[in-house]
């Protein structure tokens, strides 16, 4: 499987999203994912699932070089004493002694920003997690981040698939050589009724999902978190890295819609 190298670690450009997967249910999907080859698993604070997720990754048995585990700060959390606190809250469920990537959930406007990112670095020297970054940051918020306070940013993790147009801020990421880091990004489903995206996966002998999946992780600097608790739509997701799009393929799809936003960005400033 491909990686994507940042701020010195290796991602793998194919995960498993967590989101709202709970206990039991949520353990065994990520043994299953392990099982089958997965190695970069991606959870959050909030997701209140890091404890099957850790009893998951020690029942697997995968060395730990061989991981990429990303958890996330809820944006509640985001004064420095904080941080820590949800830090070793979330290693300990992890059963982990580091992460490899830590991420700002989502932003907040209280958030003392300098005094955020001081603190996530100091846990990267530390060698607690071996990479910091962000999620849902908009471009006027990145540039605070990476050029006002050049923070060593491996990621920003936004909603991006084939029904919605994150052009700019994937412009402004390439141009720092920063990944962007997709979740829902089958739509929480939609692609799959899609009739163009359905009408090229026929073409293929492959699902809609499937091309929507390789779309995304064909482009430079992109990784896909795809959540799948079902064995088969792990491997179907994997198996999506086998197809081979051409350009007819990519011009149907970039012609389709860019509008379907599934999540709500909240009290973020205006998406740019």
């Amino acid at each position: 499987m491909d990686n994507l190298k940042t701020q010195g670690i290796s991602m793998p450009k194919l995960g498993l999203g967590t989101f709202r997967m709970q206990g039991d249910a949520c353990r065994a999907a990520v043994e299953s994912a392990l099982s089958l080859g997965y190695r970069h698993i991606d959870t959050a604070e909030m997701y209140a699932n890091e404890e099957p997720i850790g009893a998951a990754l020690a029942a697997a048995g995968v060395p730990r070089v061989e991981l990429h585990v990303t958890t996330k700060v809820w944006h509640e959390n985001l004064a420095p004493a904080a941080i820590r606190r949800a830090f070793d809250a979330s290693l300990k469920k992890l059963g982990l002694d580091h992460v490899d990537l830590y991420l700002v959930h989502w932003p907040s406007e209280a958030a003392n920003w300098g005094a955020v990112f001081e603190t996530l670095v100091k846990l990267k020297e530390e060698g607690r997690t071996r990479a910091i970054g962000v999620a849902n940051f908009t471009t006027p918020l990145l540039k605070i981040v990476v050029e006002d306070i050049k923070a060593p940013i491996a990621c920003n993790q936004i909603e991006y698939h084939a029904m919605l147009d994150q052009s700019k801020v994937l412009a402004y990421l390439a141009a720092k050589s920063i990944p962007l880091v997709a979740y829902c990004p089958l739509a929480q489903g939609r692609v799959a009724s899609d009739p163009v995206l359905g009408e090229i996966g026929a073409k293929h002998d492959v699902t809609a999902a499937q091309v929507a999946l390789k779309w995304l992780l064909d482009q430079d600097g992109v990784a896909a978190i795809p959540k799948a608790s079902r064995r088969e739509s792990q491997k179907a997701n994997l198996d999506a890295l086998k197809i081979t799009l051409d350009q007819a393929d990519r011009n149907k799809i970039a012609a389709l819609p860019k509008d379907r936003r599934c999540v709500n960005p909240g009290f973020a400033p205006a998406w740019d």
